[in-house]
């Protein structure tokens, strides 16, 4: 049973959708779909799960990082480079100590309104097709966390800056590109973005494109391998029909409620995954080899 992890390292002009079908034909699968999507124009990891990992991407991290660059004088209506330009000035001259105060409101926990040409649902539609219908979409902001925004250069005379960005799920550069252009009080627009981490999968990892035509083509990241961030439980070899069959397994009692678990098999393999539902007993919610 083909089950892991495919981190791919997405090439520009190609969406996310068009790598799950790469990935599709190179595998010889239909169960396959990715964590996280990336614009077309962004490069970087794409992470991507084939057969029953497909139902594990809730389990993964979704804290991310990128590098990328910002350029200032420029408003658009895709906050990225992409779009129509709205306005355009001269940026000012600025020093990097400005810079890094200009930087400081937008790290920790933060409140953050998405592009208007956003997959964002509103009444039931994505924001980006409204925007491209040319109806005036006003998201709201919510809250995001970044954990780390470092400045990584600042090139004056073109009116650039290179940032290197970690944060939680939801957040948009494009977005921190364009508050950053407004606190500034001269516009900003992503020119570049790529992802050097996603769910706990890092860059050194990645294929390219190019190596999904291998002749086998490359091996998967083991599913234990990509949930080796939370608590295993192995089961013992009489424990493991009762398993199958989906019943209460018992567990360590120091587990806090809803704790999501790993449950390994007697071979070694992953078998599923639980949830503490009281004290000492997991309740199974992913069955990989289910009896019956």
């Amino acid at each position: 049973m083909t089950c892991g992890f495919l981190v791919l390292d997405k090439p520009t002009g190609l969406s996310s959708h068009g790598c799950v079908a790469r990935v599709r034909r190179a595998y010889g699968l239909k169960r396959v779909g990715h964590g996280g999507t990336l614009d077309p124009a962004v490069t970087g990891v794409l992470p991507i799960a084939l057969g029953p990992a497909t139902r594990l991407l809730p389990y993964l991290s979704g804290d991310k990082t990128y590098r990328g660059v910002v350029q200032l004088g420029v408003r658009t209506a895709s906050d990225d480079l992409e779009g129509e330009v709205l306005e355009r000035q001269a940026p000012p001259s600025l020093s990097a100590a400005e810079l890094e105060a200009a930087l400081q409101p937008f790290r920790g926990l933060i409140q953050q309104r998405p592009p208007a040409v956003s997959a964002v649902h509103v009444n039931g539609q994505r924001a980006y097709k409204l925007a491209r219908a040319g109806e005036v979409v006003e998201l709201q902001p919510r809250p995001v966390t970044i954990q780390r925004l470092e400045l990584l250069g600042w090139d004056p005379a073109r009116g650039q800056l290179e940032l290197e960005v970690a944060c939680s799920a939801g957040t948009y550069i494009r977005s921190l590109a364009r508050d950053l252009g407004d606190a500034l009080g001269c516009g900003g627009a992503l020119a570049q973005l790529r992802r050097t981490q996603a769910l706990g999968f890092e860059l050194e990892q990645s294929v390219s494109l190019e190596q999904l035509d291998t002749v086998p083509p490359p091996a998967l990241v083991n599913p234990l391998q990509a949930l080796s961030h939370l608590a295993q439980h192995p089961l013992e070899t009489e424990a493991l029909a009762g398993w199958r069959c989906g019943r209460l397994q018992s567990c360590d009692p120091s587990w806090p409620l809803e704790t999501p678990v790993v449950v390994v098999g007697p071979d070694g393999n992953l078998a599923g995954m639980a949830r503490v539902q009281a004290c000492g007993q997991l309740q199974p919610r992913l069955v990989l080899d289910a009896a019956g």
